[in-house]
């Protein structure tokens, strides 16, 4: 008699590192300044919505600026289907970190991402990695 085995589980946690690209201020972009999230991604790069309600406590971010401490919070959906990151749990949301459209992008090395930040610049960044968390 043989047995089944179930399938392997997905995993469907990762990390998602983004780098600051071009601007005036940086031309060259900057390894310096960025974001590290975790968030159920897709194999095609798409947030996972159904799963970020299971895993929402899991999903966490990191913005890294030279010189400066860094900033360490939640992946949140707002309103509207909007993403945000969000430092102070118990803070005022308005001074969360917007993604431009991100229920519409992809998260796969070398697309780009527009994040506007709590003075209001849209800067957009660059996906460096999506990596399986273990």
């Amino acid at each position: 008699m043989t047995t089944m085995q179930s399938p392997a589980p997905v995993t469907l946690l990762r990390r998602v590192r983004m780098e600051l690209a071009r601007e005036p201020g940086h031309p060259l972009g900057s390894h310096n300044i960025g974001y590290e999230f975790i968030a159920p991604v897709s194999d095609d790069g798409r947030i996972l919505v159904d799963a970020y309600h299971e895993l929402k406590d899991r999903c966490r971010v990191r913005h890294f600026h030279d010189g400066q401490p860094d900033e360490v919070g939640h992946v949140v959906r707002k309103g509207g289907g909007a993403w945000a990151f969000h430092y102070d749990i118990h803070g005022d949301p308005t001074h969360d970190e917007t993604g431009f459209r991100i229920n519409s992008h992809r998260f796969v090395p070398g697309e780009y991402v527009s994040i506007k930040e709590p003075d209001g610049d849209l800067k957009t960044y660059r996906v460096i990695s999506v990596l399986e968390l273990d």
